[in-house]
């Protein structure tokens, strides 16, 4: 099954599916990422109190977020694939409004930001995992459901997220921790006055 028969299958799903469940997903695609930036700032609230380490992870939870986006736009300004619900023959009509001609597809915003809050969001604190990972692919599966992403503009939007939000775990941890603990010690006089 390629990724247009797929967005068929679901697009037409939701058409059936009761007028409550559209709203929510209406809803959901942007209240997804509210509600992550909201658990992103929660645990960066809580790792305050603990360690360095932890506060750099919470820290860099919006800067890989915001990462993630600008590579997702530079591809997106890359591709100019065009939106399933202008080019695809007799789909159904999206739930929400079809975006303008230029604001492109592949691969979706929503869904490299939701992979990247999450995964940020996870790294810095585990036991959030319950909540960050499934809010995150239902607010990518929402944009297919509401008519405005292909499957693959989802998939795809998660996986730069998660690498994203990985990688800069990875790079950024050690130098965002030592300057937590420079902060933490009074030393950020040192770095303002240099």
């Amino acid at each position: 099954m390629n990724s247009t028969a797929l967005y068929l299958d679901v697009t037409g799903l939701a058409h059936r599916s009761p007028d409550w469940l559209r709203t929510l997903a209406d809803i959901g695609t942007s209240g997804g990422l509210l509600l992550l930036m909201a658990v992103a700032v929660l645990g960066w609230w809580r790792a305050r109190g603990i360690d360095a380490h932890r506060v750099a992870r919470a820290l860099l939870v919006p800067v890989a977020t915001l990462l993630a986006y600008v590579l997702s736009e530079v591809v997106k300004s890359l591709v100019t694939e065009e939106r399933p619900c202008r080019a695809v023959a007799g789909a159904p009509t999206p739930i929400v409004p079809c975006p303008p001609h230029g604001d492109w597809s592949f691969p979706s915003n929503h869904s490299t930001l939701a992979a990247a809050l999450a995964v940020g969001i996870v790294l810095a604190w585990r036991a959030a995992l319950w909540l960050a990972l499934p809010v995150a692919l239902l607010t990518g599966f929402s944009r297919v459901f509401v008519g405005v992403h292909y499957p693959h503009d989802v998939l795809v939007g998660l996986g730069v997220g998660t690498l994203v939000a990985a990688l800069s775990a990875a790079l950024l941890t050690g130098p965002v921790t030592r300057l937590v603990l420079r902060l933490r010690d009074g030393r950020w006089r040192v770095l303002v006055a240099a």
